[in-house]
């Protein structure tokens, strides 16, 4: 199986390990335009309301655009890369990457 991503963000490690994580958006939910609530390059979308009451009609909506609220984020599929990975393959935000996988064949139990 074989997809289209976009590179959306490319972060160090949290832990200040020699890797980064790079994140990736479907090339597909970018066209359909199913990340209503944030651009494809991470500037956020921003909500307005006029009074407490649209707030609150809001709030569910924001949250779920923001993943939850807990840091994770809706449709996005991430790699971690060793630093050497990295810089052999030159990636940078907004360059599109396909994503290859495969079954391992085993032969025998």
């Amino acid at each position: 199986m074989k997809k289209e991503f976009v590179v959306k963000s490319i972060d160090s490690a949290p832990d200040g390990a020699p890797y980064v994580v790079i994140s990736l958006s479907s090339i597909k939910d970018l066209k359909e335009g199913t990340q209503n609530t944030s651009s494809p390059f991470g500037a956020p979308k921003v909500m307005g309301f006029t009074n407490m009451n649209d707030m609150m009609k809001d709030l569910n909506k924001m949250m779920s655009g923001m993943g939850g609220g807990f840091g994770m984020q809706s449709g996005i599929t991430q790699l971690k890369l060793e630093m050497h990975e990295y810089k052999d393959m030159g990636l940078s935000v907004g360059d599109k990457v396909y994503l290859e996988l495969s079954k391992a064949e085993t032969l025998g139990v």
